[in-house]
């Protein structure tokens, strides 16, 4: 059974923020190396982002410096991320405009749930299910591989089959993911139709960042035991 997290605290100079943020900062010089085509350094730049995110997931939860902002960050530089690997690899014409517009249109489409869940009483903020979290790795995993792919001989071309099957089911499971938000989202406005006073916030105190409702329809939201989980839906 899940364990109530520890709320997080409002502290800002946190090793795992520090790490968030270099991260963070890190995204502009990954999107200049990817445009003058330094592969290898750009690439280099993601094995680091990967490293300190799971790094700062880790002290987070032995060090007990679990913060808001961290909650904030953490989410936020993974979508840069992804938005500045996708504008490189479209202006590069390594990946096609289309998948460009799936993976804004699956963001977009999930816009509404923040406001709708902040009105019900939950902070805008709730557990995260390993769906997002997968698609998320998917997709974080597709497109180094599709860069590595541009190049020429056996290995590009094992790594573009690879990163595309990547890619198709990062895109898959973002969908997917969406739709379980919104499913997610009904069961809380019915829920909250039938209740005289907001509810209170499962698995632990909200977060503020965007909305992160639990990815399962079939259950109550349920409690995390991630102090990285309670995040913007992924």
């Amino acid at each position: 059974m899940s364990t109530l997290q520890e709320a997080p605290q409002d502290r800002i100079f946190t090793v795992p923020n520090i790490l968030s943020l270099a991260r963070l900062l890190g995204v502009p010089l990954f999107l200049w190396l990817v445009l003058v085509e330094a592969d290898w350094w750009a690439l280099g730049l993601l094995v680091f982002a990967g490293l300190s995110d799971w790094l700062d997931g880790k002290l987070a939860r032995a060090f007990n410096q679990t913060s808001r902002l961290g909650m904030v960050l953490d989410p936020a530089a993974d979508r840069l991320y992804i938005l500045a690997t996708l504008v490189g690899l479209t202006i590069r014409d390594i990946i096609p405009l289309w998948l460009v517009l799936a993976l804004v249109a699956r963001e977009v489409s999930i816009l509404p749930i923040a406001p709708i869940v902040r009105r019900l009483g939950y902070g805008g903020t709730l557990p995260v299910h390993f769906i997002g979290k997968a698609a998320t790795m998917c997709l974080l995993y597709a497109f180094p591989l599709l860069l590595l792919g541009d190049h020429d001989g056996g290995a590009g071309t094992a790594a573009r089959v690879v990163g595309w099957a990547f890619a198709g089911w990062g895109t898959a499971l973002y969908w997917w993911a969406a739709v379980l938000y919104w499913v997610q989202t009904r069961q809380l406005v019915l829920a909250g139709r039938g209740s005289p006073s907001p509810p209170s916030s499962p698995g632990g105190a909200p977060g503020e960042g965007g909305p992160g409702p639990a990815e399962d329809p079939g259950a109550e939201p349920p409690a995390t035991g991630d102090p990285k989980g309670a995040e913007t839906p992924r």
